[in-house]
């Protein structure tokens, strides 16, 4: 009786009219541990597509926040709500190491690129199991977007969308990002160290200014994370694939979706003018962008969910 009640109590169901659903919350068991997430089906469908989508970089949890880093935008939870109510499924969870699902990584220094992948390989390969969906297409947003180009190529999606991915490797970004901004002497210790990594060498030596990025226990993160270029992941893709970017992203500049553009022609490009990198239209102006960042009352730019609908409906 008590785990009926519980079951009860987690299955939501929203109101009875065109574009409801019910949300769910839903697990998944990978190697380390079990990821928590939560699932979303359209009511009053037969087969429906399910969009699997990954957050970004970080302690970044399933709906787009970071406790960690008092960051609250709901960004993730609102775009699977507005693919729900235009008939999509979704599934949203935590990464390994992430807020519920925390207990899936023992220790910073075990967290891999790799790892990411393997655990969004197997909830698409479940979720290709699933007789309540029509097709499976993996979306991925900023970091996120880098392990779907990766995790759509293993899992053989159906299609694949890229939100605020970067279009040039991990160390090629902290490279251009670092150097104006250090004074020459720390701008050579950033370089040594990036050599290093890039070569799958951990470094030993760095310099307190750049400990946060460069300690210990990220280096095997890093390393892992060097390795892929997003450019070459999108060109191995042979299923439809969406580029999305909005042009008020202070985190990702437009010319990274050129760069993915430039790599896959077949790709479609859509750039939503006004959208900044948490999915919210929000002018450059650095306040608000600040503010963006930590107001789940700012509406999800209505362009990004109707472009990915669109997309997934297509196919």
């Amino acid at each position: 009786m008590r785990c009926k009640l519980l079951m009860a109590m987690l299955v939501l169901s929203f109101a009875a009219h065109a574009g409801s659903y019910t949300e769910r919350a839903i697990t998944q068991a990978v190697a380390g541990g079990t990821l928590y997430g939560t699932e979303l089906i359209p009511e009053g469908e037969a087969k429906v597509p399910v969009v699997l989508l990954h957050s970004g970089s970080g302690p970044t949890d399933r709906d787009g926040n970071s406790e960690a880093a008092s960051l609250l935008n709901n960004s993730l939870r609102m775009l699977a709500e507005s693919l729900a109510r235009q008939g999509i499924a979704t599934v949203r969870y935590d990464k390994r190491g992430v807020a519920s699902s925390a207990g899936a990584v023992k220790e910073e220094s075990d967290l891999r690129l790799d790892g990411y992948v393997d655990d969004a390989v197997v909830w698409m390969r479940q979720l290709r199991a699933d007789q309540r969906f029509s097709r499976v297409v993996m979306a991925g947003h900023s970091e996120g977007a880098l392990i779907a180009l990766v995790a759509c190529q293993r899992a053989k999606a159906d299609a694949c969308v890229s939100i605020s991915g970067s279009g040039h490797p991990l160390a090629d970004i902290l490279r251009d990002q670092l150097k104006p901004k250090l004074p020459p002497a720390l701008a050579g210790d950033n370089e040594r160290i990036l050599v290093s990594l890039e070569q799958g060498k951990p470094v030993e030596e760095v310099p307190p200014q750049l400990m946060m990025l460069y300690r210990p226990s990220v280096q095997p993160y890093l390393i892992s994370s060097f390795k892929t270029d997003p450019r070459k992941a999108i060109a191995a893709l042979k299923m439809p694939v969406l580029i999305l970017q909005g042009t008020t992203d202070i985190q990702v500049a437009v010319t990274e979706a050129q760069a993915l553009s430039a790599a896959a022609p077949a790709a479609k490009l859509v750039i939503i003018d006004g959208m900044n990198h948490v999915l919210k239209m929000v002018p450059a102006d650095p306040a608000r962008q600040r503010d963006s960042y930590s107001n789940p009352d700012l509406p999800l730019a209505p362009q990004l969910g109707e472009a990915v609908a669109t997309f997934v409906k297509q196919r």
